[in-house]
């Protein structure tokens, strides 16, 4: 959890500072952007889950050299996949941008925000695989540790960049991408020295193909199913574009702060991940109804005393990026409506959580078209257009979360009277 804070850091240094130094302009070019950046990264950050549970089992299962071939075919695909975000990013950026109606006083400066981070791609999904290989050995702390050290960097070039060279948005997407590279390569590093079964030789990549495809088969409907929360949520983008530049200023900051609850929350999903996985692999099905439940138990207090909080202390939370009280109001209306419940986000995508380490990987993306995607379409074409409001706009997420949590909750219990582990069990 505090790995994903310190890596959502980045971000809301850029916010913090473009807010305080900047125009206003600025802030709602650098915050418009992160739905986009999402919905283009999401796909490839999913196959990280293939590389999670794929790496678990082996290691369940005690299998040293899968485990090696799962480590170099993961970092191998890690590269690639950044590779190509640089490519789509720089061609689709702009147009992309046009199609969610962002206001055309932010336009230039968001599409060039987003194109320097695309710049920065390799090393966020070399940072990203990474981490989801040591998550799978149970090292958390190192990841924490390099994101420390990136945080400070990032920080401090965001400081000198804008405030001592007047970039702008320039300068805060390039201290972004300089940071992640270092956290990128404080990690390789790291997997490279390492005596563990999950040791890396980055002078031998390769890609063993029976690991590349089921990877594939498991973090690619991953990778797809985040992409379509992310269509959701730009298609949201747009109908919060068309309130004006201030709400926009304003969702944004409500978002930044939102992204540390969902990566509080997230963190018990990961979690979920990889202790299910590890016992499949250890063959061990008795444990994993006990990770559910503890994780479930786990999820909702943490996202309603995350929900509270954020909300009691939403003035000064909103205020550290921007002052203007039209920006904060609007601001506060996003923190109630879609933070206040969000530990049902949180119980999504534990019982998701589940379901990917016992290996199924069609059925959540099913549930995600249907209960997530789907279903905010219609609400946006529906409720939203006889009702346009920001608190109907918002109430779309909340809906979503319980219809999904529903379908990921039946798939669950299909699993546990067709999955081979459980009926080795009976």
């Amino acid at each position: 959890m505090l790995s994903s804070w310190l890596q959502l850091l980045f971000n809301a240094a850029d916010v913090i500072v473009v807010g305080r130094f900047a125009e206003s302009e600025s802030l709602a070019a650098v915050g418009s952007t992160s739905s986009l950046v999402n919905l283009l990264t999401n796909l490839f950050i999913g196959l990280s889950i293939g590389a999670n549970v794929m790496t678990a089992l082996t290691l369940g299962s005690g299998d040293r050299e899968g485990t090696k071939d799962n480590v170099h075919t993961a970092i191998s695909l890690s590269l690639l996949s950044g590779a190509a975000l640089v490519v789509i990013g720089l061609l689709f950026t702009r147009p992309l941008l046009v199609w969610m109606d962002t206001p055309d006083d932010v336009l230039e400066k968001a599409a060039l925000y987003l194109k320097i981070i695309f710049i920065g791609m390799p090393a966020n999904m070399a940072y990203n695989f990474g981490s989801a290989i040591l998550r799978s050995t149970g090292e958390t702390r190192k990841p924490l540790y390099y994101l420390s050290a990136a945080g400070v960097l990032n920080i401090a070039l965001n400081l000198f960049f804008v405030i001592a060279l007047h970039m702008d948005v320039a300068g805060v997407a390039l201290a972004t991408v300089l940071s992640e590279s270092l956290s990128a390569v404080l990690i390789l590093r790291f997997l490279c020295t390492t005596d563990e079964p999950c040791r890396l030789d980055i002078r031998r990549l390769y890609i063993q193909p029976a690991r590349l495809r089921r990877m594939l088969h498991i973090g690619l409907p991953a990778g797809i199913q985040s992409s379509l929360f992310s269509f959701s949520n730009v298609l949201i983008q747009s109908a919060i574009n068309s309130f004006g530049s201030a709400v926009v200023a304003g969702s944004s900051a409500a978002a930044t702060i939102e992204n540390f609850v969902y990566m509080a929350t997230n963190s018990i999903h990961q979690a979920t991940v990889s202790f299910t996985s590890q016992n499949v692999g250890a063959k061990k099905p008795e444990r994993i109804g006990r990770i559910l439940h503890c994780s479930l138990g786990c999820v909702t207090v943490l996202g309603l005393t995350l929900g509270i909080l954020v909300n009691l202390f939403s003035v000064p939370l909103l205020s550290a990026y921007s002052t203007e009280p039209d920006v904060i109001a609007a601001g506060q209306i996003c923190l109630l409506w879609v933070v206040t419940p969000y530990f049902l986000c949180g119980v999504m995508e534990t019982v998701m959580g589940v379901m990917r380490g016992l290996g199924y990987a069609i059925a959540p993306m099913l549930a995600a078209l249907s209960g997530a995607c789907l279903f905010r379409i219609v609400w946006l074409v529906t409720i939203f257009a006889w009702f346009p409001t920001q608190q109907v706009l918002y109430l779309s997420y909340l809906f979503s979360w319980i219809l999904t949590s529903f379908i990921h909750y039946m798939t669950y219990r299909y699993a546990r009277r067709h999955h081979p582990i459980f009926l080795q069990e009976k």
